[in-house]
């Protein structure tokens, strides 16, 4: 079991230098931030750019693999993020991950004036821009034209650092989006699709239930089609269960929870005083000092 950490991007940089810092220091296999103009009820707080942030945890840190958490077709447009993406992994050498997601309602999805999209039309969408994304992404120029976008031969050059382009992991809690991701990914992701209220045994159920799900599609797939790629990753997203977890102890049963359902990589939240992800924030190091015990799992 690998083990991650979600830093939302709402602090100066000075401060939150050391927190990635930190991250790397403490061994944690990677890190992530939230890909959003704005968040919830946090929408009116500070919220730096995505982008920008990684590219200064990319310069801060040498070893940990940092990435969007997940970026979404809703204000992205997969020819300029191609060529950020591409740019920020030659600027971490290769250290870049990719979470994809095909976006909800909210302010990402009107704050650019767009119409509103049905569940369907979203994924719809979203399949369009993975596969666009990925192909511009692993080819020197690539021409497109689709339902949802159209492309005249766009450049990446130089290559990714990493081949055929950095991981992607796609975001999904239905069939349609979890089809997509052994498709076209190189990992999946799961929130489980629980309510935000649900207690701690219906949020597990719920994982419980997307795993099987996942395995069942997986067995789908290698049946019809090419094996997955090898190392495919299988994340399960802990953020919404960080006021569950007063001790380290209570984060590493969590963990074991998730290795035993089949999931390859969690993700943590670094814990905010209040609001969303509230917690204490001593948990991080904590945790960090079981580490070595949880890679077990």
């Amino acid at each position: 079991m690998r083990v991650g950490i979600t830093l939302l991007p709402e602090l100066g940089w000075s401060t939150d230098r050391e927190r990635w810092r930190a991250v790397e220091a403490y061994g944690y296999d990677h890190a992530w931030t939230f890909d959003h103009l704005a968040w919830r009820s946090l929408a009116d707080s500070p919220w730096f750019a995505t982008v920008p942030t990684l590219t200064a945890a990319a310069l801060s840190t040498s070893t940990l693999r940092v990435g969007t958490w997940v970026a979404t077709p809703n204000f992205r447009h997969p020819v300029p993020f191609a060529k950020e993406l591409m740019t920020l992994d030659h600027l971490s050498d290769g250290r870049l991950n990719v979470g994809l997601g095909a976006g909800t309602d909210g302010y990402d999805a009107t704050m650019l004036g767009e119409p509103a999209l049905s569940p369907g039309r979203r994924h719809a969408r979203f399949a369009e821009f993975v596969e666009v994304l990925g192909s511009v992404l692993s080819q020197p120029r690539t021409s497109w034209s689709g339902d949802w976008y159209t492309v005249d031969e766009a450049r990446t050059v130089p290559a990714c650092v990493q081949r055929p382009h950095p991981p992607f992991v796609v975001a999904a809690n239905g069939p349609k989006g979890m089809r997509l991701a052994l498709e076209q990914g190189d990992g999946w992701v799961t929130t489980t699709g629980a309510p935000p209220d649900a207690d701690a045994e219906d949020w597990w159920a719920a994982a419980a239930d997307k795993a099987a799900r996942f395995a069942r599609a997986t067995e789908d797939r290698t049946a019809a089609g090419p094996p997955l790629p090898e190392g495919f990753t299988r994340y399960l997203n802990l953020e919404a269960r960080t006021a569950d977890f007063g001790s380290a102890e209570q984060v590493v049963d969590a963990l074991g929870r998730a290795a035993a359902l089949g999931y390859t990589d969690a993700v943590l939240a670094w814990p905010r005083p209040d609001g969303p992800m509230a917690g204490d924030p001593a948990l991080v190091e904590a945790v960090a000092a079981r580490l070595p015990e949880v890679r077990t799992f």
